[in-house]
């Protein structure tokens, strides 16, 4: 197909599609003649994840290719999972960090097999200091019950892309997974808040 069919067919303005051909987040057509390319069902399905990954995961252009090149080169799962992890995370110093605050998240998860320079233990680590900042403490199993939520996110996570056949497939779900999985665990978490707060607090819900 022509670019402007492939505009059509995918949604994007063929302006975008170009600029996505000049970033490196698209991958460039069939040449057909010195002015023209052809397109395929490839294209379509790459700019549908560009899509997904910059208006509902957040990502800027530059985190977005770096994603998306850990999908199509020869990485392994886990490289994968730390480019898809980092790009998604604020970088942090973990100097910043309250030392004490993160010995209480390796203490809170100190059954669990993880790198001290993840991501998200250093942003665990300044959550926990910003609740402590505004006198929320953990001392009832509250952050507890995160970490038991948390491990089952990721298991559904890693159960999913053990169902895929392609290791290229298998990188895309982690990438997926992990950007719009982060944007979907807070949606739905918005929503469970409020039914288990019509549960115990509406009218019909008070003994």
């Amino acid at each position: 197909m022509r670019m402007a069919e492939l505009s059509s067919v995918a949604g994007v303005p063929v302006a975008t599609i170009k600029y996505y051909l000049r970033e490196g987040l698209l991958q460039a057509g069939v040449a057909s003649s010195p002015n023209q390319a052809s397109y395929d069902d490839e294209h379509v399905r790459r700019l549908r994840l560009i899509r997904a990954l910059l208006d509902v995961g957040g990502l800027s252009i530059l985190s977005a290719r770096e994603v998306i090149d850990s999908i199509y080169s020869d990485s392994s799962l886990a490289e994968t999972f730390a480019v898809a992890q980092n790009t998604v995370s604020e970088t942090l110093d973990v100097e910043q960090i309250d030392p004490e605050a993160l010995q209480r998240i390796d203490a809170l998860v100190s059954d669990w097999k993880y790198l001290p320079a993840n991501p998200g233990r250093l942003a665990a680590g300044r959550v926990l200091s910003t609740f402590d900042a505004v006198g929320q403490r953990d001392d009832r199993g509250w952050f507890g019950r995160y970490k038991t939520a948390a491990l089952v996110a990721a298991e559904a996570d890693l159960d999913e892309i053990e169902t895929r056949q392609s290791r290229e497939s298998q990188a895309e779900t982690v990438v997926v997974g992990t950007v719009l999985g982060d944007a979907l665990f807070a949606a739905l978490r918005r929503i469970a808040q409020e039914h288990v707060t019509q549960q115990r607090y509406s009218p019909e819900g008070t003994a």
